[in-house]
C-alpha cells in the first residue's frame, strides 16, 4: 500500500517520509471497526491518553505525519495524514470531538463511557490511573489513501 501511495503522489513525497503502521484499539472487533470507519470517511480523529504515549516513550503526533492504518491482523487498510493535534482534558472533550471520532452512536455520552473503559485498559500497569483531568491527545486526521468514497 505504501509503494502505491508514494507512486500516486508528486515528487515531494517519497521514501524519505517517516511512516508508522498501527491499528486502533486493544481488541480485534474495535480495531477492525475503527479501520473500516476511517476508510468510510466517518472516523476523522483518535484520542489516546498523553500518559500512554509518554509511558511508551513515543513522541506526540505532529501535523503532516503519515500512518498506515491496519486491521487487527496487521493488514494495511489505508493511510492517514495528521492534520491537527490538541491536548485536552478528558472532561473537556466535547460533542464535536465525539462526532469527529465517528465511533458508536457519535454522542459524547457514548464516547465518555467507551473511552473511560479504554483508558483503564490502556493505562493498566503504567503507573498512571485515569482521572477526569488527564490529558488526552486528540488527533485529527484525513484519510489520504485510499480516498474514502
Amino acid at each position: 500500500m505504501w509503494q502505491r501511495f508514494v507512486r500516486s503522489q508528486d515528487q515531494a513525497t517519497g521514501s524519505e517520509c517517516a511512516i508508522s503502521s498501527w491499528h486502533f484499539c486493544d481488541n480485534q472487533h474495535d480495531a477492525d471497526e475503527c479501520a473500516r470507519l476511517v476508510v468510510a470517511g466517518a472516523k476523522r480523529a483518535t484520542a489516546p491518553s498523553l500518559w500512554s504515549l509518554e509511558h511508551a516513550n513515543e513522541g506526540p503526533p505532529q501535523a503532516g505525519d503519515l500512518h498506515v492504518i491496519t486491521n487487527w491482523a496487521g493488514i494495511a487498510q489505508c493511510i492517514i495524514r495528521v492534520t491537527d493535534v490538541e491536548i485536552i482534558a478528558f472532561d473537556a472533550v466535547s460533542e464535536a470531538h465525539a462526532r469527529e471520532e465517528g465511533e458508536g452512536d457519535g454522542t459524547l455520552a457514548w464516547w465518555r463511557d467507551a473511552h473511560w473503559a479504554y483508558y483503564h485498559r490502556e493505562l493498566a500497569g503504567t503507573g498512571y490511573h485515569p482521572r477526569r483531568d488527564m490529558p488526552i491527545m486528540f488527533t485529527r486526521f484525513e484519510c489520504v489513501f485510499p480516498i474514502p468514497t
